[in-house]
């Protein structure tokens, strides 16, 4: 989906009805701002920000036993 939105004089934008409707943005919710190669990504910032990190990359950690991986590292530092 590509909306357009209009720059005010006062360098402000207004984010487009259909944008928050999808994204569940209300009236005083923030918005994070990232710049990546020369664009602009405005992303709801969560409300609890470490529960939105939760299982993030999890994907890596299947098939392996999270306690024998600390026990093989922690004998690699005694070596």
């Amino acid at each position: 989906m590509t909306l357009r939105v209009k720059v005010s004089s006062k360098n402000q934008i207004a984010v487009p009805c259909k944008a928050r409707e999808r994204l569940g943005i209300k009236q005083g919710d923030y918005l994070l701002v990232e710049i990546r190669d020369g664009s602009i990504l405005l992303v709801p910032e969560p409300i609890d920000p470490v529960e939105a990190l939760r299982g993030l990359h999890s994907e890596i950690w299947e098939g392996i036993d999270p306690q024998e991986y600390v026990r093989r590292e922690r004998d690699a530092w005694e070596t």
